[in-house]
């Protein structure tokens, strides 16, 4: 009888699989080896399933995303171009509820000199609005690669760029979520990959259990300004009709912080309509939509804070208010 050989990645799945006493976490390095191998591609389909699926049964530590995390950095090809990236704002969960304002935060701050890298996927959840459909329904260019993304960044200041531009292997990791029915760590790692290393990572989250994780893979990952919340829909936008926890991590230091809600609403208004050309509206002034503004005032308060523009919640709220009140109302756009 001939004895067949294990496959190397069968004892990734075992360290995970072996019951309630002998089963156990990876350490950072058994993390990244493990991706290494799924993003190389020598990994078959059934072990890929049992193993994303067993740590979102388990729920990934931070010491393993840190490592997965690693390992997808290290198989992007970078582009040789010179580019400063302030702020890495990922956006990967869509809207159902509001419209992406967000975004009119993110465009607002690089038109005061912040540089912005957006990026994200769409289409793994039916019913949301996502980032790419706002950016397309404003008339502005989508980034076709990492080159593309760092000109546009030395030319406007931003850049949007799909995740299967960035990372094809990951985004065919990501879709199946149709195939299992669950999300999987990818959904995470994909947040934190910050392919051009800013110094700045604003995270947002829709269940509080990965607010801490978030900050504590920061912390492994040695990011120097990270802030983390839980954003409407679990995107990068506070709600301005609810206090916002905030977590941090500013030079290798861990806090949290609680912002005060800006409207007098307890309730969150549903937009029924989800109209894109809402957006437009509301940065030209036609619309003067209030639960709108606050939230686009809240998330670029956030961000000021986590540039470390501000000290402080109320000089970050003034500040983004006055940005807000001296935008140039005719001036959305970017050169292509």
């Amino acid at each position: 009888m001939v004895e067949k050989i294990e496959h190397s990645f069968a004892q990734y799945v075992r360290i995970l699989a072996r019951g309630k006493t002998k089963s156990r976490p990876f350490t950072q390095e058994e993390a990244k080896t493990a991706m290494d191998m799924i993003m190389a591609g020598d990994v078959r389909a059934e072990q890929l399933g049992a193993f994303l699926m067993l740590l979102r049964f388990k729920e990934e530590t931070p010491e393993e995303i840190a490592g997965f995390v690693r390992s997808v950095r290290s198989s992007l090809e970078l582009p040789n171009v010179p580019v400063k990236v302030d702020l890495d704002w990922s956006s990967y969960a869509g809207k159902r509820r509001q419209l992406p304002w967000f975004l009119l935060s993110a465009l607002m701050l690089s038109h005061n000199g912040t540089s912005i890298f957006m990026h994200g996927t769409e289409g793994h959840t039916t019913g949301r609005i996502y980032t790419r459909d706002a950016i397309e329904a404003l008339g502005l260019p989508i980034a076709k690669s990492l080159k593309d993304a760092a000109t546009k960044i030395g030319k406007n200041n931003f850049a949007y760029l799909p995740l299967e531009n960035i990372s094809p292997r990951l985004k065919e990791i990501m879709e199946l979520k149709s195939v299992l029915g669950l999300r999987s760590p990818v959904h995470t790692i994909a947040r934190l990959i910050n392919p051009f290393n800013a110094s700045c990572l604003l995270q947002g989250i829709f269940h509080r259990g990965f607010m801490q994780t978030h900050q504590l893979t920061a912390q492994l990952l040695n990011q120097p300004h990270m802030a983390v919340f839980r954003g409407d829909g679990g995107e990068i936008e506070c709600r301005p009709n609810k206090p916002t926890e905030v977590s941090t991590v500013h030079k290798g230091k861990l806090n949290s912080f609680i912002w005060p809600p800006i409207l007098d609403k307890s309730r969150q208004p549903l937009d029924e309509n989800i109209d894109l050309k809402r957006l437009k509206n509301v940065w030209d002034g036609s619309d003067k939509d209030e639960y709108a503004i606050g939230a686009i005032i809240g998330t670029t308060a956030i961000a000021l804070e986590t540039l470390r523009k501000t000290s402080g919640h109320k000089e970050a709220l003034t500040m983004a208010r006055k940005l807000w009140d001296e935008r140039d109302i005719n001036n959305l756009g970017m050169a292509a």
